[in-house]
């Protein structure tokens, strides 16, 4: 990636490794702009849908038995699009909507400027961008234990189950909509281990990369 040039950053991190502060960090240091949530707003606006049941569409696994009956029943085409109905328009919202949607969002953010985009698969669907840079931000289980209790204020067995639960729902969402793995370090030029690491650590680390 050429930082002289017209750049996008993507992150993608699990949750409790501190990626997102990395990220906002990485743009100051840059001087760039960095956008987390940025596609939340329009995307519940667009299918009037709430970010949970955004996230809940796009990782949504259902069982063999299931997706054999809605075969049989809507044709496999149709049976292979996960679906919310949109009550106030009246309409259905697949996932592939969804995704094509977060598409063009993260693309009319990275056409604009040089940005820094951390989650929402931006790796994913921003594959191919010119001078780009992918980046994955990892910790250990414990670690991120300690960061999701100390920044909800929750015991560690409600921390370990929200954890579960985000880190199903991001891998089903690339798995059924990009046949790939979050965890497969073939997606990202830069994978850091948060341990040992502070996020200041983890920045200089990506700047040394970049050069």
């Amino acid at each position: 990636m050429n930082k002289n040039e017209q750049f996008v950053i993507t992150i993608n991190r699990e949750l409790g490794s501190g990626g997102r502060t990395v990220g906002r960090l990485l743009a100051e240091k840059l001087g760039v702009p960095y956008y987390d949530k940025a596609i939340q707003k329009p995307l519940e606006e667009k299918f009037n849908m709430t970010l949970d049941q955004i996230e809940q569409l796009k990782g949504n696994d259902r069982s063999w038995w299931q997706s054999i009956k809605r075969v049989l029943v809507l044709g496999e085409d149709a049976a292979n699009a996960q679906e919310y109905y949109d009550e106030k328009n009246k309409k259905l919202v697949t996932s592939e909507a969804v995704l094509k949607a977060e598409k063009e969002i993260l693309h009319s953010i990275a056409i604009e400027q040089s940005c820094v985009i951390a989650g929402r698969s931006a790796f994913f669907a921003l594959n191919g961008y010119p001078n780009s840079l992918n980046i994955l931000i990892q910790a250990p289980m414990e670690f991120r234990l300690n960061r999701v209790m100390a920044k909800q204020g929750i015991s560690e067995k409600e921390a370990r189950k929200i954890i579960k639960e985000v880190d199903e729902t991001r891998e089903e969402y690339l798995k059924n909509n990009a046949n790939t793995s979050r965890y497969d370090t073939r997606n990202y030029d830069l994978v850091i281990n948060m341990a040992g690491k502070t996020e200041e650590d983890a920045v200089k680390v990506i700047l040394a990369y970049i050069g």
